[in-house]
């Protein structure tokens, strides 16, 4: 080989070693970029996660106080409750369980209470409701 050949062809090396640094820059690129948005989505869910266990504590401590009170629940009550993730909207409505025994004999004093929670995550209304009996005699 000669000179001029040995030249040419160290050229054409160093060349194909730039695209190999180029290509390997983009793909590091994508990489870091796909590893940020994985990093967004897990800080997003735990929000969301974090959010609805407050709610669900809400709604808990809510119903927690209906059944340790000794009169009847109101029909419609509403609270309005602030928390870190914004504001939650708690609807209380009660009413008389029309349940019957296998003789169709009315069964009173049983009443069933819906609590249901409204909040906005993102600007997307969300919501979470549970269903209790509740009896009181008289």
């Amino acid at each position: 080989m000669t000179a001029k050949r040995i030249r040419r062809r160290a050229r054409s090396t160093r060349a194909f070693a730039l695209y190999e640094v180029l290509i390997g820059v983009a793909v590091f690129a994508f990489g870091v970029i796909a590893l940020g948005r994985a990093v967004e989505n897990c800080i997003n869910a735990s929000t969301i996660s974090s959010e609805e266990n407050a709610v669900r504590q809400i709604l808990s401590d809510r119903m927690a106080q209906v059944q340790a009170a000794s009169a009847v629940p109101e029909a419609e009550k509403e609270f309005k409750i602030n928390t870190s993730y914004g504001r939650v909207t708690l609807t209380q409505k009660t009413a008389p369980a029309a349940l019957t025994e296998p003789d169709n004999t009315l069964i009173t004093g049983i009443n069933l209470v819906t609590l249901t929670a409204r909040w906005e995550h993102s600007g997307v209304p969300q919501s979470k409701q549970i269903q209790f009996y509740v009896y009181r005699s008289g």
